[in-house]
């Protein structure tokens, strides 16, 4: 297939060359051999099948905004929030989000009732003006849109009006908050968010001057007065995408001028080893800044800042599995057991950079990483309903309860409680983890083409060459299944390439066109590229072998973690959920409406019901000796992340470790120091995905 493509690209250069050439026009061999060679590829419509690190951006689309001049070319094009319609445990997450604690937080929360609310009158006046209604508003409007539901849009569009209307002469809009005689923008930063998301799904002609005002009073504003609290000045890079994002529509310089007076203010996070803050949701959300900025300085120093902070968390506090990093809410030296956690809210926050970054990029690591954390971290920091949440999530958690932890967690309060009615940030801040996931299943690339970068059963109707509309239906149980499907809908014949992502785990990846199977393997970590003349019903099949590996985590005991494919396995743990009152079991800050009935929104502790201080027996280095591999019906409910309906388990051996138990924090110990000691028998137990396990061990101490 290889040769196919160079010898179409040789008879093409030869056709043109002769054209050109009035003299050898009629004695050049050339010509004719490029003239025939050239109708004959065009004709029998073979496909061209290669790889790419990722699509190259020497063209822009012609149907999506990028990246105006002089900015970096974008390597991918995220869609309109709408275009892509989530379908399978996607969707079912967002279904059980709406009727969830997101759905109904309106009623719930003190900060989003709308009397006297500060975010919805027009002078900014009233209570609850900072980050809680953005927050919300982020993740609940776009599941709406995505969901295309009537009750949700129309409730966003309150705000959204609201937030419209607050807008005075000067530009500013919001409330007015300040520390210290200056204003602080950090919550302005989260509804402009909110604001770019409603103008792709409506289309609404205010917003662009809106935010044109909005930053016109920005850069009137002084230096010494601009970005200066912590959270703001932390935080500064989501001011400059939002920036960025207007230049391209309207193509003011001067926001150009906005953009390097932000990134001048903003906490400097290009430092080679130290990080500005050791905040969880702050490295989270702000290690992009430098790699958003360089696509307006085009220095890779930039862009190298942005990789470096993120290996530069993970070397110390992110030797565990699931993608993210023990910090609790604060990192901590010497705190690095796997026992260690994460906010809710820095989940998402990463998975969103992933997510940006991956378009800026095109690097599919990025992609990998959003998959990493999204499959194995996240879905367990929420009930299976998702009408509550805790703040803190750990890769080794042995009970999950109301109790103090700390010291053992950095943080005070019950943070370790299924509470809806608490953890005030995350509280707000979820939703947008599953929305934004949602949309970026799917992007646009710089040729007209269409890229499935995330795989999930769904649908994408877009525009691609010559501004014509194909739907393509995506088919999968994708990450508890090898295989994806894709069905191409079309009204006529049209060529564009189709990119699909070969995840870095899977070194054989194999792929089949309206089924005839390609030769070729596909390499890990890069692209395949399908450029062809597509029909209606044309389908794409690719397989994506799984495998087992078993990492290690030199710096915690030599751990042992368990993946097959991309996700990660812990032990299954029966699990004990025991119901709490609500307003009891809520941290100091908690704050709800008058009418919210707790009676109606459960609180529950999880105590384990078996043991969970096993020892791993494995051969690391030949993991099928050592794991049986068991695939399960899929669930009826669509929803894989519970012990009972993970459709996949390792059967494997291990021993108990006596001495390793709950500390005098109640948390689960710190691992046994290595080679941990037991002479308790070999058992056989069972491991499911950790995205499943609320209670887990997913960092195992070796034993013999």
């Amino acid at each position: 297939m290889t040769k196919v493509i160079i010898n179409f690209k040789l008879c093409k250069k030869s056709y043109n060359f002769a054209k050109k050439n009035k003299t050898m026009r009629m004695k050049s061999l050339s010509y004719t051999a490029g003239c025939m060679a050239l109708l004959s590829c065009m004709a029998c419509n073979t496909p061209e099948i290669d790889c790419v690190s990722r699509p190259a951006t020497g063209t822009a689309n012609e149907n999506y905004v990028g990246n105006r001049e002089p900015l970096q070319p974008l390597h991918f094009v995220k869609l309109p929030v709408g275009a892509v319609q989530p379908g399978g445990w996607v969707r079912e997450c967002l279904t059980r989000q709406r009727s969830g604690l997101a759905g109904n937080l309106n009623g719930i929360s003190a900060w989003l009732q709308k009397q006297n609310n500060a975010w919805l009158n027009a002078n900014g006046e009233g209570q609850y003006g900072w980050e809680e209604a953005p927050y919300w508003l982020k993740g609940y409007a776009n599941m709406g849109y995505i969901l295309n539901d009537r009750q949700v849009i129309e409730e966003s569009k309150i705000w959204i009006e609201g937030v419209l209307h607050t807008q005075r002469p000067n530009g500013y809009f919001g409330p007015w908050i300040e520390k210290n005689g200056k204003p602080d923008l950090w919550g302005n930063m989260i509804m402009l968010w909110c604001l770019q998301s409603y103008f792709e799904y409506s289309n609404d002609a205010r917003v662009i001057p809106f935010m044109t005002r909005y930053f016109r009073w920005q850069m009137a504003l002084s230096d010494d007065m601009f970005l200066k609290d912590y959270w703001e000045n932390s935080r500064g890079g989501d001011n400059l995408y939002s920036v960025l994002w207007l230049y391209n529509l309207t193509g003011d310089a001067w926001l150009l001028s906005l953009a390097e007076k932000i990134h001048r203010n903003t906490a400097d996070w290009r430092q080679d080893t130290r990080l500005p803050n050791w905040h969880n949701v702050n490295i989270a959300q702000c290690f992009r800044e430098p790699a958003t900025w360089w696509m307006k300085s085009k220095d890779s120093a930039d862009l190298n800042a942005t990789y470096n902070n993120f290996w530069l968390i993970r070397r110390t506090f992110g030797q565990a599995p699931g993608g993210m990093y023990g910090g609790d809410e604060n990192s901590r030296l010497g705190c690095i057991d796997p026992r260690q956690g994460v906010e809710t809210c820095g989940m998402v926050e990463q998975m969103s950079s992933d997510e940006m970054l991956l378009r800026f990029t095109g690097d599919p690591f990025w992609a990998d990483h959003c998959e990493e954390v999204a499959f194995n971290s996240y879905p367990a920091a929420l009930m299976p309903d998702f009408k509550a949440l805790r703040y803190i999530t750990s890769p080794n958690m042995a009970l999950s309860d109301a109790e103090h932890h700390s010291p053992g967690i950095e943080n005070d309060g019950p943070m370790l409680m299924m509470n809806p009615f608490s953890h005030r940030c995350c509280q707000h801040n979820h939703a947008q983890g599953w929305s934004y996931y949602a949309e970026h299943l799917w992007l646009a690339t710089p040729d007209n083409g269409i890229a499935a970068v995330l795989f999930a059963a769904s649908s994408v109707k877009a525009k691609v060459a010559n501004g014509k509309e194909v739907q393509i239906t995506e088919e999968t149980n994708y990450p508890f299944e090898e295989q994806v499907r894709f069905h191409i809908s079309t009204s006529g014949e049209v060529s564009f390439p189709l990119y699909i992502r070969i995840p870095s785990w899977c070194g054989n990846a194999r792929i089949s066109i309206n089924n005839k199977m390609s030769g070729r393997t596909l390499p890990a970590g890069s692209y395949v590229r399908i450029t062809r003349k597509w029909s209606n019903d044309d389908r794409v099949v690719i397989n994506f072998p799984m495998k087992l590996k078993v990492n290690q985590w030199a710096l915690n005991q030599q751990s042992l973690s368990v993946n097959y494919g991309p996700l990660t396995f812990s032990l299954k743990i029966d699990e004990k959920y025991v119901r709490k009152d609500t307003e009891q079991t809520a941290d100091q800050d908690a704050q709800w409406q008058t009418q919210a009935d707790p009676a109606k929104w459960t609180s529950y502790e999880i105590h384990p019901g078996s043991a969970w201080n096993y020892g791993l027996i494995c051969d690391a280095e030949h993991p099928e000796k050592s794991f049986q591999i068991v695939k399960k019906a899929w669930p009826i409910d669509n929803f894989p992340f519970t012990t009972e309906s993970a459709p996949i388990e390792l059967r494997a051996k291990g021993r108990k470790i006596p001495s390793w138990g709950v500390d005098r924090f109640g948390l689960c110990a710190v691992l046994p120091t290595y080679p941990a000691q037991t002479s308790e028998p070999i058992e056989p137990i069972t491991l499911i995905p950790m995205g499943a396990a609320r209670l887990r061990i997913s960092a195992f101490p070796p034993v013999k």
